[in-house]
């Protein structure tokens, strides 16, 4: 950044997040700031950040500028976008939420557009893309740190026994549609607004895979509550941005598909975090996220054994006050 060793600069550390990093923002002259982030290399997607947020840059969508980078030390400098994102409009009325949502989601379909033949591979490196295999380990992830960690379900005494085939058929289907770049983890606090306008964050999870995968993050995100006509709205707006192979009803229908994914993974993710990282503020989210999940799979008639099963571990939450005894 070019300071003189004579300015003072006030170093405050910011919220925990889930992936192994600890961010600090850097102030001084009492107007300029950046954020510092230390970053666990064992975690390797946490590697991957920079080079990401360069090409993110290069190609037109909005992301922090990456100030400097220093792989030996396990730090990066980067933009201050501030303190505002999506999730700080989750009170507002539906006609400032939609202008901003709508915006984030023009953002990502230009990212869900980007032609995988021109992605840099040799200068940018990602996580392996989705296909059955990821998609199954998103599902054990669920079964594991959720039904079983949260709701104490054994999934052999379970109506949702047998669920294996209904799931390894949800992943085959995710994994033969268009794949295309994912931020992989599009969710209200990943989408920060400054001077008007949505830029990403977190990114780093970044790879090829189902783009509806990103539109259920975002438009089913247990941080916020969207009404079905919003969702609806938000969704048949990003249809529209452009040419679709796929009718309306067939569209919203593999949304619903991609979003009830999506919810296992977080679902299994604040099971994991909240329990065995002893990181208890992600337990809060069970009950939206769950909701949402049991809101997925009743638009569509694929999932009706992973729909069963979260009507029992509703009940087991509610019976046993799950919740309110961690």
């Amino acid at each position: 950044m070019g300071l003189s060793i004579s300015v003072s600069m006030e170093i405050t550390s910011l919220a925990v997040r889930g992936s192994d990093r600890n961010f600090f923002r850097l102030k001084w002259n009492d107007k300029d700031s950046a954020i510092l982030i230390q970053y666990n290399p064992n975690r390797l997607e946490n590697t991957y950040y920079a080079n990401i947020a360069v090409f993110l840059r290069d190609i037109n969508i909005p992301a922090p500028l990456m100030i400097s980078h220093d792989p030996a030390a396990c730090l990066m400098l980067m933009e201050d976008m501030g303190d505002r994102d999506l999730w700080s409009l989750k009170d507002a009325l539906w006609n400032t939420r939609q202008g901003f949502y709508q915006k984030t989601l023009s953002i990502v379909h230009r990212l869900h557009s980007f032609p995988e033949n021109d992605f840099p591979q040799e200068q940018v490196r990602l996580m392996d893309g989705f296909g059955p295999d990821l998609y199954h380990w998103e599902q054990d992830y669920f079964r594991e740190n959720f039904l079983s960690g949260v709701c104490g379900i054994d999934m052999e005494l379970s109506p949702g026994h047998g669920i294996e085939a209904e799931l390894s058929d949800l992943a085959q289907r995710l994994s033969e549609s268009r794949r295309s770049l994912v931020h992989r983890d599009l969710q209200s606090q990943n989408v920060m607004i400054r001077n008007g306008e949505t830029f990403l964050i977190d990114f780093q999870g970044m790879r090829f895979g189902n783009p509806l995968y990103d539109i259920g993050s975002l438009l089913c995100d247990p941080y916020v509550s969207f009404s079905e006509d919003e969702v609806d709205n938000l969704l048949f707006f990003y249809y529209g941005l452009s040419e679709q192979t796929l009718n309306w009803p067939d569209f919203r229908n593999a949304f619903w598909e991609a979003s009830a994914q999506r919810l296992m993974q977080a679902l299994g993710a604040y099971g994991f975090l909240g329990l065995k990282k002893g990181i208890k503020t992600f337990l809060e989210h069970i009950p939206s996220g769950l909701m949402n999940l049991q809101r997925a799979t009743s638009h569509t008639t694929t999932l009706i054994r992973l729909r069963e099963l979260t009507e029992v571990c509703q009940r087991q939450i509610e019976q046993n006050n799950i919740l309110s005894s961690r």
